[in-house]
């Protein structure tokens, strides 16, 4: 089907399209059969009106624009593909020229992906925060273990800090209990401050029975982040055990046998988190360098659309737990976004670089020729389990069901895209240290017995 192209910016074109009205013949006659098997006619069985009947019925115009609709698709494809532009979101199709046996005629603007030279990106550095000292990280999260795995026992004496208190709570403010202010039977370690500001304090030296009132900040309810009048009683005090480090514990806390074992895979897992932590940080600073080495133009419509529409996600999930936008953000302490103003810019720049990095990456995977395999996407598949907490089955029935595949595919082909740069780029931490990336992305092949 001949076509024409004229760029309207370097983000947007206008395709101009004849279609000839030989072509239409096909859809025309399913157009009409499908249409003899839904009207009903006096006289006529389903799916044996003639044609005649049908143009009386609803018009042979009707017909015709109904077969150009069904043709759309692999017509404005066709057209794409025919002057090699790559779209971003949907086209404004208008119909110029649309009379019964005549060529068709119609035009479709549409956002299109800049055309731009990628520079050379072989020879990237960046630097990266070093791994945490694996003394100190091991040591922390055996800790944790050991709080978790910690004996209470009952005990006749003032709370001290270190023991576990039972406890029940009222808040008020002028003399008024408020509304989800009351909680009981609840179990606090003193020191942890792990919930009301002034609480240790309070209970310190208390014994069971007894009472305190003190004053703290809500951090929860209706009243969150007011001050309020909090009394607190004591029902019961506990000396926490921690246990010992043996291969008791460790039996009792991994897979393993013996103390030492479970402490060699302990330090082996954070040394590889902490490599992970490395590779994510370098990876993202790679791409903000070849974003800013890659200067190009992006449809600003597009950046708005999804950033109302995520604005407008957010704020239909918070309206259905009761909360608004100004109390999301002040739960989450973000000192560059505030108001709801601050938030859209946030969002904006967000969407923006997204945008831009897909772009930018799929360009670069057609250049390098990248491609992906089976394994790439049940790696994929198995990773994002990981992340939401779910199963590689869930994950694949997901997909299906809300037709993914093509998205998935094209993240990961982009992503293979930035490792071809990363794994050629200096890496280096603060301490002067280099960091092999290349190692965590292929890793060597296992010998052969």
């Amino acid at each position: 089907m001949p076509s024409t192209v004229e760029k309207l910016s370097s983000t947007r074109a206008k395709l101009t399209i004849e279609v000839p009205f030989a072509d239409l013949t096909p859809a025309i006659h399913k157009a009409y059969r499908d249409l003899a098997s839904q009207v009903s006619i006096p006289g006529f069985r389903k799916g044996h009106v003639p044609p005649g009947m049908i143009d009386a019925r609803v018009g042979r115009m009707s017909v015709v624009s109904e077969a150009l609709n069904a043709m759309l698709p692999d017509i404005y494809a066709q057209a794409l593909e025919a002057h090699s532009l790559a779209p971003l979101g949907q086209p404004e199709i208008e119909l110029t020229t649309l009379e019964d046996g005549k060529d068709v005629e119609l035009t479709a603007e549409v956002d299109i992906v800049p055309d731009f030279d990628l520079p050379d990106f072989s020879t990237m550095e960046v630097t990266v925060a070093p791994i945490k000292d694996l003394d100190e990280e091991v040591a922390s999260r055996v800790e944790i273990l050991k709080e978790r795995f910690a004996e209470a026992a009952d005990v006749d004496r003032a709370a001290e800090a270190g023991d576990q208190v039972h406890i029940n709570l009222v808040a008020t403010q002028n003399g008024e209990i408020l509304p989800d202010g009351t909680a009981e039977g609840l179990t606090y370690v003193i020191g942890s401050g792990a919930m009301l500001e002034g609480l240790d304090e309070a209970v310190t030296g208390c014994q069971a029975g007894d009472e305190r009132t003190f004053v703290s900040t809500l951090a929860g309810g209706q009243h969150e982040g007011e001050l309020a009048d909090v009394a607190v009683t004591v029902t019961k005090v506990q000396q926490r055990t921690l246990p010992e480090v043996d291969d008791e514990f460790a039996q009792m806390v991994s897979q393993f046998d013996s103390a030492d074992d479970m402490l060699a895979d302990l330090r082996k897992s954070v040394q590889q988190m902490g490599v992970y932590d490395q590779l994510s940080s370098a990876r993202t600073k790679i791409l903000d360098t070849m974003l800013d080495m890659a200067p190009f133009d992006i449809p600003e419509g597009i950046v708005n659309d999804e950033v109302a529409s995520r604005t407008a996600q957010l704020t239909e999930q918070l309206k259905s737990m009761g909360a608004t936008l100004e109390d999301y953000l002040a739960q989450m302490g973000d000192p560059l976004a505030t108001t709801a103003e601050e938030f859209a810019e946030r969002t904006h720049a967000s969407v923006e670089r997204g945008i831009r990095a897909e772009i930018l990456l799929s360009k670069l995977a057609d250049e390098v020729k990248t491609t992906v395999n089976q394994e790439d996407l049940t790696n994929f598949i198995f990773h994002k389990a990981q992340e939401n907490g779910t199963t590689a089955e869930q994950e694949l029935q997901h997909m299906q069901e809300h037709n993914h595949l093509s998205e998935w595919m094209s993240q990961i082909r982009q992503s293979k895209a930035l490792d071809s740069v990363v794994v050629r780029a200096k890496v280096t931490d603060t301490n002067g240290a280099v960091v092999d990336v290349a190692s965590v992305l292929m890793p060597p092949a296992p010998a052969e017995e």
